[in-house]
């Protein structure tokens, strides 16, 4: 770097720099200024449109769910707590005049006879249930 003019070849000690040159910062900072002072008023300009009314009715209450379990030898749970013979036809009139109504899941093994299902459904159809489900597990094909 001979002769490339930064003081290398010479043989002369410089002084460090003592001051910041503080032109550019300062011009950097008022463009910054402008732009900003341009740009603000854009910013908070708001576009006027009509929009459509629309009334909200609160959404229907979710019924409650009754889950009626019968074991292979034909014992019947109501959410689970065990029933005597007969408690069942009671419990579903007083689950039918609720309101809303709630939704009747049966849940029944594999082995309980046809009959015994049929009499529930016919049961809780006597009874005035709208809605009554079978609950089933998806087995591997």
């Amino acid at each position: 770097m001979i002769g490339s003019g930064h003081g290398f070849s010479s043989g002369g000690h410089t002084a460090p720099m003592n001051e910041i040159n503080m032109i550019p910062l300062i011009d950097v900072m008022l463009v910054l200024l402008v732009i900003f002072i341009i740009t603000a008023p854009l910013l908070t300009h708001a576009v006027k449109i009509d929009l459509p009314q629309a009334s909200s009715q609160p959404l229907p209450e979710k019924p409650e769910v009754i889950s009626i379990a019968i074991d292979e030898v034909g014992r019947m749970y109501w959410n689970d707590v065990p029933m005597v013979q007969g408690e069942l036809v009671v419990k579903l009139r007083r689950a039918a005049a609720q309101e809303p109504q709630p939704e009747l899941h049966i849940r029944a093994d594999k082995q309980t006879r046809y009959q015994l299902l049929a009499e529930v459904m016919a049961d809780a159809q006597n009874a005035g249930i709208q809605k009554l489900g079978f609950v089933s597990q998806p087995g591997a094909q």
